[in-house]
């Protein structure tokens, strides 16, 4: 039988390093490399030491077979709970080891904690040149190490990356620590640190040096440096460079770094690489719902043909309700950081129950980012349009085809704060728009506003986000003029599956006497889904979803239609495929019995 003690008991200076490589070895665990036993004697021990002591000996090795592996699986056992135990500021624990008796021994582990190490007196020593005093009192106070705290390693190396981060944001570019001192004071059970702080010397920004093979114009990549020379150095400005590299989307790779050396005029210019991405890319995409049929989408993309980050774009669409041709450019950073002008030219036809349109028309965007996921936009389109639609007169419908033109404007605000662009697990996100047009038809113009506003709501309902309940609301209202003298294609319509899913698309709002959607000038509909992960990459959905137009002034809450339903997702990766099978609740003469839907990402 084999049994030792281990244990600390006088002052000692250590060097504290951190236990990442203890939780790597135990990932793939199967059996405990030995029992754990609490000490008979053992003060205190807390219930989330014991799951983490554990957790640390569980191993993917094979039992032991005689005595000699037992004790080796003993000791290496006794090495990671000590470490655990030092991790959480247990610097004075006793780990005493036995060996079962019988044909197959087993490692046991008797463990006292022992107490806990309080910080105290945790300080700065800089060495060589002491750096400003803003950067120098940043730097101590940036510590955070509560007096008489547990003194967890992982805490005194937090605490030294903190120091050298606050250095550094105040323009050291070569703050380094060099090896710190730790006291562990048995006699009165502190822990005391001092970090050992190299700032060097105050580093002044040059400007940059874009090396490229690609088709990039230096001038512009260069207009994009958000500092001056002479400033002093700022790793966020940096960062901030690199994104705006980034957020063009056509480099592959790209670095920044700082060079080495000081110019003749004493400063450090960026050194900056960059690797276009192929300059041209293929995109294909499809959906399909019951009333929609299958919708196809294939887009070519040309990237960074002028040298300043620009994307031209030629999507090409099909579906039994809208087929169209489109071309688009992009042009990043338009002007100022952040600003994007797009302007482009397309030809649409659109065949639906409640009217068949043909549209050509150009259009030009300018959208301000605030930051990687809200924006606003401003806007222009203008319209040529031949439009076959119907209307009711006395108890008939008579059909009637106007040729005309449009003129819109835009302002809308974007704001995303959920956590995914495709399968949002928490957080929101809010869409206002409002479009003055002015419609021309006959020698005649009629003008109105439109406008409306979508938010979305993402709970999740567990610390995994495995449940998840959301929510969506849909309003908009056109004011300036009747229902009447709106053209058919700028009315609102709600129904089909970005809308109330189990109605065919603008299946849901008033109807003309041979059941055509009339659509309105009102319009609001919302949706309510719990998501929840089964299994794997598989999810359920239940949602329900209710919606109405109306020809008011103000959404009609009264005459509502709803839908509700249930879905299976399956995980992509990128985002899930979608697959939801809804059934209309105040169905009408021609609504259908179903609806299914198929697409790629939630609903909402």
């Amino acid at each position: 039988m084999g049994f030792w003690i281990r244990g600390v008991r006088r002052r000692s200076a250590v060097g504290l390093t951190a236990v990442v490589w203890l939780f790597a070895s135990v990932v793939q665990a199967q059996e405990p490399l030995a029992v754990i036993k609490i000490a008979p004697n053992a003060a205190t021990f807390p219930k989330s030491f014991k799951a983490k002591i554990d957790a640390a000996v569980i191993s993917n090795r094979s039992p032991a077979q005689n005595r000699m592996e037992a004790k080796r699986h003993g000791q290496d056992a006794a090495d990671l709970v000590e470490a655990t135990l030092r991790s959480e500021g247990r610097y004075a624990s006793v780990i005493g080891s036995d060996l079962t008796d019988g044909p197959v021994p087993e490692a046991v582990l008797t463990v006292d904690p022992g107490p806990s190490f309080g910080f105290a007196d945790p300080k700065v020593e800089w060495v060589g040149p002491l750096p400003q005093l803003g950067a120098k009192l940043a730097g101590e106070a940036s510590m955070g190490l509560q007096i008489g705290a547990p003194g967890r390693a992982s805490e005194v190396l937090d605490a030294e990356g903190r120091v050298l981060a606050a250095v550094e944001k105040r323009g050291y570019a070569d703050v380094r620590a060099l090896t710190r001192q730790v006291i562990v004071d048995h006699a009165d059970h502190t822990l005391r640190p001092t970090y050992r702080i190299e700032a060097g010397q105050l580093v002044r920004l040059d400007g940059a040096r874009v090396s490229t093979s690609g088709p990039t114009n230096l001038d512009w990549a260069s207009s994009l440096i958000p500092w001056k020379p002479g400033d002093i150095y700022s790793p966020v400005k940096l960062a901030d460079f690199e994104q705006r590299l980034v957020d063009t989307g056509v480099f592959d790779s790209i670095t920044v770094t700082l060079a080495p050396d000081q110019d003749q005029q004493g400063r450090r210019p960026v050194l900056v690489s960059l690797t276009d991405r192929p300059w041209r890319s293929l995109e294909a995409s499809g959906s399909y719902a019951t009333s929609e049929g299958v919708g196809i989408e294939g887009k070519v993309n040309w990237y960074n043909r002028t040298g300043r980050g620009d994307t031209r774009t030629l999507k090409i669409q099909g579906s039994r309700l809208k087929s169209g041709l489109d071309f688009e450019f992009s042009f990043p950073h338009w002007h100022r950081p952040r600003q994007t002008l797009k302007y482009g030219a397309g030809v649409t036809q659109q065949f639906t129950d409640a009217y068949d349109e043909t549209s050509a028309g150009v259009r030009f965007d300018l959208t301000r980012a605030r930051d990687r996921s809200s924006y606003t936009t401003v806007g222009a389109a203008l319209d040529a349009t031949r439009t076959v639609g119907k209307s009711a007169v006395a108890l008939t419908t008579l059909s009637n085809s106007v040729s005309g033109a449009t003129v819109s404007l835009l302002g809308a605000v974007y704001i995303d704060q959920s956590d995914d662009l495709l399968n949002p697990r928490r957080g929101w996100r809010l869409d206002v728009r409002s479009e003055p047009i002015l419609s021309l038809s006959g020698g005649a113009g009629q003008g109105f506003l439109k406008s409306q506003a979508q938010g979305s709501l993402y709970l999740p309902l567990s610390e995994q986000a495995r449940t998840v309940l959301a929510g969506r609301l849909h309003v908009g209202s056109i004011v300036g003029v009747t229902v009447d003298n709106v053209p058919v294609a700028r009315r609102f319509y709600a129904g089909g599956g970005g809308s109330v899913r189990g109605y065919s698309f603008q299946g849901v709002g008033p109807r003309l006497p041979d059941n055509t959607p009339k659509g309105g000038t009102t319009v609001w509909d919302g949706s309510l889904e719990v998501r929840q992960r089964v299994k794997g990459l598989w999810s359920v959905v239940a949602f329900a979803d209710a919606g109405s137009t109306s020809d008011g002034i103000a959404p009609d809450f009264r005459s509502v239609s709803a839908g509700a339903g249930l879905g299976v997702r399956y995980d992509l990766g990128f985002g899930p495929v979608r697959f939801d099978l809804a059934v209309p609740l105040s169905s009408r003469a021609g609504d259908p019995t179903y609806q299914i839907y198929l697409s790629i990402g939630q609903s909402f």
